[in-house]
C-alpha cells in the first residue's frame, strides 16, 4: 500500500506537482483503498479494468485480491512508472498487471483475459462518458464500483421522480442496478479537493431493457427529453419527433402522457417512446436481439448534461465531455 508519505515521495521522484487547475488529486489513505476493494466485492477470480490509476494506491490494493488487473492510464509520466511500482512493491503479482497508455474513451479492446469488474477512481471531468463508454464496450464487466464528485454519484443512482434524475441516471439504469454505495472525505487525498465524493455501486443487469430498436435511439430520446427538462415531453421532443403533433402521436402510442417530463420516466418508458416512434416512422428494427450492445453510439452518452471545468491527466477532454457535471477528480 502507498502511504501519506510513500504517496509524495513518488510524486517527487517523478517530478510530480498536483495541482487543482489540472484536476490531479491522489488517494493517500491505505483505508480508503481497502474499503474500495471489499465494497466492490472483488473476487480472487476477477478480471478488474482501473482508470486512471495515478501512483498505484488502488492498483496495488486490487492485485492483493483479484486474478488480473489491468489499468489504463492517459499521463504519459504516471503510465511509464506505474509497472516499476507493482514490480517493486509485489513482484510477486508484476506478472499479473497490464498498463494501457491510452485514453479511456477511445480504448476498445484491452490485453489479457477480459474484464469481469470495474474498480476505478474516475477522472470527474469525464466520469459518466468513461463510465457508459466502458459498459457498453466491455459486456463482461458484472459489477463496477466507481469513485466520482458526490453530485454525480447522486445523479447516476438517482430513481424517476427525483430532482436529480437525468440523463447519467437512465443510462446507467439501461445497463446496471445502479445505488449509492458510501461517501469519502476530502483528507484522504492530496491535495484536498474542494468537493466531496462518493462510491456508486452498478451490477450489470442480465439482460438490458427488451427493445425492437438500437440501445442508440432510446438514448436519443433521452438526450432529448432532458435537453429542456422543464418541458413537458411534447415540447421537449418535438426536434427529435419533427413537430409537436408527432411528438404527442408517439407518447400516446407509447402510453406515456404528452404532459408528463422527463424525470418522471423509467428507462423502460424512454424504450417505449424509442419504439413507437420506430413503428409510427416505419423503420425496420435491428438484426440483433435486445437492441444494439455495440459502441456505436459510445461517445454521445455526455450530451445534455451541464457544464463541468475541471481538467484530468487521466482522461483527455473531448467534445462530447464537455457538457459532463463533474468539476474536480481526485486520482
Amino acid at each position: 500500500m502507498l502511504g501519506p508519505a510513500d504517496v509524495r515521495r513518488l510524486a517527487d521522484v517523478l517530478g510530480v506537482r498536483p495541482t487543482k487547475q489540472r484536476g490531479q488529486n491522489f488517494v493517500i489513505d491505505p483505508n480508503t483503498v481497502r474499503r474500495i476493494v471489499r465494497t466492490a466485492e472483488v473476487r480472487p477470480d476477477d478480471t478488474v479494468l482501473e482508470v486512471g490509476p495515478g501512483l498505484g494506491s488502488l492498483t496495488l490494493a486490487l492485485l492483493q485480491t483479484a486474478r488480473h488487473v489491468t489499468a489504463v492510464e492517459i499521463d504519459d509520466t504516471l503510465a511509464a512508472a506505474l509497472p516499476a511500482t507493482v514490480e517493486a512493491r509485489l513482484p510477486q503479482r508484476a506478472g499479473d498487471f497490464r498498463l494501457v497508455h491510452e485514453d479511456a474513451l477511445r480504448v476498445t479492446e484491452l490485453p489479457g483475459p477480459p474484464p469481469t469488474a470495474l474498480v476505478a477512481n474516475l477522472p470527474y471531468n469525464v466520469a459518466v462518458p468513461v463510465l457508459l463508454h466502458l459498459l457498453a464496450t466491455f459486456p463482461g464487466i458484472e459489477r463496477t464500483l466507481v469513485m466520482v464528485q458526490s453530485e454525480v454519484a447522486d445523479r447516476l443512482a438517482a430513481a424517476p421522480g427525483s430532482k436529480v434524475y437525468g440523463v447519467p441516471s437512465v443510462k446507467a439504469a439501461w445497463y446496471c442496478d445502479v445505488k449509492r454505495a458510501g461517501a469519502i472525505g476530502r483528507n484522504v487525498f492530496w491535495p484536498a479537493p474542494n468537493v466531496d465524493s462518493g462510491l456508486v455501486s452498478l451490477v450489470r443487469r442480465p439482460h438490458p431493457p427488451r427493445t425492437d430498436v438500437r440501445r442508440e435511439e432510446v438514448f436519443a430520446v433521452v438526450d432529448a427529453a432532458f435537453a429542456q427538462r422543464r418541458k413537458t415531453l411534447r415540447a421537449a421532443l418535438a426536434g427529435w419527433a419533427g413537430s409537436g403533433a408527432a411528438a404527442e402521436e408517439v407518447l400516446r402510442a407509447a402510453g406515456v402522457s404528452p404532459q408528463a417530463r422527463g424525470e418522471s420516466l423509467t428507462v423502460t418508458e424512454f424504450t417505449a417512446i424509442a419504439e413507437a416512434g420506430a413503428r409510427l416512422r416505419g423503420t425496420p428494427p435491428p438484426s440483433g436481439p435486445h437492441g444494439s450492445d455495440g459502441t456505436d453510439g459510445a461517445r454521445q452518452t455526455a450530451r445534455a448534461q451541464e457544464p463541468g471545468t475541471a481538467r484530468t491527466s487521466a482522461a483527455t477532454r473531448t467534445p462530447a465531455a464537455a457538457h459532463e457535471t463533474d468539476r474536480e477528480r481526485p486520482a
